[in-house]
């Protein structure tokens, strides 16, 4: 492992005020930094293309060139199989409880990627991402189910509405498409489920067969995959033969479940050989791209929604028309938005520059160092979670420690899974390992060398003195790399989402809110907040209560609210009166969770009823938090499980019970 000066940054602090780019200082000086052991590269005449031009030349010629693609005459049919809550739990990556011959035939006779990602583990944001070929984090729509048209959230009725609305500058995927002459379908079990206020029609139908004579067409098949538990398959899976990951239990409740998942995944396959059939029977399959991923992985109590690769690590598997590079198996990093850059590129579409997805398919194609992920608000549950990971490291970065890793969240704990690890958990008859996630708090980072320990079970910096040492470096390039993705990526998950919707009101989108480059000052002096809570600096977080920014503001009140002693109470009773309801909520509940604050309380009751929705649900999240100090406030706790908002209510229900056994 290549070693790195002594002079490689710790942590944002150790950086001049000057400098808010130290990753880019970095790879100029030392391109072989710790952390992207194992990578791999895809082609040698990608990389020295210049040294390589006449064999390129000659082996187009032949066909041999291992990038070559045949130009279609007419364009071709492109075909998105997306499958739910699943990973790579199928015969052609590995799996021996099961065979799923129709997809293996995909990947015999297409391209399998054994290391795609998607850019995020719940589906949502994952599929918001998708649709725009963006970073959810960039275009404002990480945060699930965030908007609705209509059911738990109305955009119609919620005044801030306009934070939801897509720049007229930014085109959705199928409506390029469209643009482009095709036929555009949603079918399957169709999911419109994207974090923004969608264009009318944004589909032609549901079936290519409403298409015009002659005319391509474009679909995103929706499979429901690991949804569907009750999948009815010839010869299901035997509990008894299930392997389990060393984080679960060996109980017969989690083998049933594992066991009844796999089934789904015979059950899609025998949908793949559906969709073959078709295209053949109509003589299209070589007319037509098909793209087979899923949108994360296994809904389980550490894949979906957390970013361990249970959750964010999918197949992906591109048949190109005429079977083209058949057996091409591709290890570089892709992310599941290279999809839509490469499906651009086959339809002959100019791939917008806002698009952050990359051509995986071209010739020039240069492969990636290192992927991202982030995890942010799922449901009612409020958490902040990024992670960067090359061929070899996975380093993840926890905003939120002080909270669980298991945060009370309806959707997961409704499941029976869930219902037994705790049971198990508060019987003490967890190992150490399946009990972490049950932990009140977690560490601030993670990081896991993957070759040796695939099943992210052994954080190297809380590991031994000589462990610690060791990888330092690995974890201090991996986090600057980090934090420099997210300035250069705009992400807005720094912007608590309170904040968040009253400056998108504000702006007219989200995602206007950080175009400018200047703005990656801001994320830096977030982060340096974020940093200065962590490492319990009072002075600082003292300074930053005082920023012009809400959300800078926002994250000294929050990092004021875990320091064990030394609370500025006078500071933070000047933030009750705050202009943001954001920045109120998060002083209060700092205020109160240092002792008994009447003043706090009623900040805490009165916002519950915010006409911000989500500022609401904070609120109510706040009073779940300081335990009970929340008995005061039962009336309002009661109230709120009338309100509009399905996540406020949740909580409250919640709240309610507790307080009420």
């Amino acid at each position: 492992r290549p070693s790195m000066p002594e002079t490689v940054p710790t942590r944002l602090s150790d950086f001049s005020e000057g400098n808010p780019s130290p990753i880019r200082r970095r790879e100029r000086d030392n391109p072989e930094l710790p952390g992207d052991e194992g990578a791999v590269t895809v082609s040698s005449f990608a990389m020295k293309p210049i040294k390589c031009l006449a064999v390129v030349f000659i082996l187009s010629l032949t066909g041999l060139l291992p990038f070559h693609i045949v130009k279609a005459e007419e364009p071709p049919n492109v075909i998105w199989v997306v499958v739910e809550d699943a990973s790579p739990h199928i015969s052609c990556y590995g799996e021996t409880t099961i065979e799923t011959p129709a997809i293996d035939r995909l990947a015999q006779e297409g391209i399998k990627f054994t290391r795609a990602f998607v850019t995020c583990p719940v589906c949502s944001p994952s599929r918001s991402a998708m649709v725009s070929g963006m970073f959810q984090t960039t275009l404002g729509a990480h945060h699930h189910r965030s908007q609705r048209v209509s059911g738990k959230w109305s955009a119609k009725s919620n005044p801030y509405a306009a934070s939801y609305a897509l720049p007229e500058s930014i085109e959705l995927i199928p409506e390029l498409f469209r643009d482009a002459g095709y036929y555009v379908v949603n079918g399957g079990n169709a999911k419109t489920d994207y974090n923004f206020t969608q264009p009318d029609n944004l589909y032609d139908g549901k079936d290519w067969s409403g298409r015009g004579e002659g005319q391509p067409f474009f679909a995103i098949l929706n499979w429901r995959g690991g949804k569907y538990r009750q999948a009815k398959v010839d010869n299901p899976v035997d509990p008894a033969d299930v392997k389990l990951p060393p984080y679960y239990p060996d109980h017969p409740v989690i083998r049933e479940d594992w066991a009844k998942y796999l089934n789904s995944w015979l059950y899609v396959d025998s949908e793949m050989a559906e969709l073959r059939n078709r295209l053949e029977s109509e003589g299209i399959l070589d007319q037509t791209a098909i793209f087979f991923w899923t949108d994360h992985g296994i809904s389980h109590a550490r894949g979906k929604q957390f970013l361990y690769d249970e959750g964010i690590h999918v197949p992906l598997i591109a048949r190109l028309p005429h079977a083209q590079r058949a057996g091409e198996v591709r290890e570089d990093l892709v992310l599941h938005i290279d999809v839509v850059a490469a499906s651009l590129r086959l339809a002959g579409i100019e791939i917008p520059d806002y698009v952050q997805g990359q051509p995986i398919l071209d010739e020039d194609y240069r492969p990636r160092r290192r992927i991202f992920s982030a995890r942010d608000r799922c449901d009612e549950t409020v958490d902040m979670i990024r992670c960067v990971r090359t061929p070899k490291f996975k380093f993840i970065r926890n905003f939120l420690p002080q909270l669980s890793h298991m945060q009370p969240n309806r959707y997961k704990d409704g499941k029976e899974i869930v219902q037994t690890m705790r049971e198990l958990y508060e019987k003490g008859e967890l190992n150490e390992l399946q009990s972490r996630i049950f932990q009140p708090t977690r560490e601030v980072e993670e990081l896991y060398d993957l070759e040796a320990d695939p099943f992210e079970t052994h954080n190297l910096l809380v590991g031994t003195a000589d462990e610690q040492r060791a990888y330092r470096d690995t974890a201090n390039v991996l986090r600057l790399a980090l934090y420099q993705w997210m300035i250069d990526s705009a992400d807005l998950g720094v912007f608590p989402e309170p904040i968040l919707e009253e400056l998108g009101k504000q702006a007219g989108s989200k995602y206007g809110l950080l175009e400018s480059r200047r703005d990656s000052r801001l994320i830096w002096r977030i982060l340096e907040t974020i940093e200065a809570g962590e490492r319990e600096d009072r002075g600082a977080l003292v300074i930053a209560l005082k920023d012009d920014h809400p959300a800078v503001r926002w994250w000294a009140a929050t990092g004021i609210g875990t320091l064990k002693d030394g609370l500025p109470q006078e500071e933070l009773t000047t933030l009750l009166n705050d202009e943001f309801a954001g920045v109120r909520i998060a002083a209060a509940q700092s205020l109160c969770s240092h002792g008994p604050s009447p003043k706090a309380l009623k900040v805490l009751e009165k916002e519950v009823f915010s006409d911000n929705r989500v500022a609401g649900m904070f609120a109510i999240r706040g009073l779940e938090l300081i335990g009970e100090q929340s008995q005061h406030a039962l009336p309002t706790i009661e109230k709120a499980k009338t309100i509009p908002y399905d996540f406020t209510r949740r909580i409250a229900d919640r709240l309610s019970r507790w307080l009420h056994p």
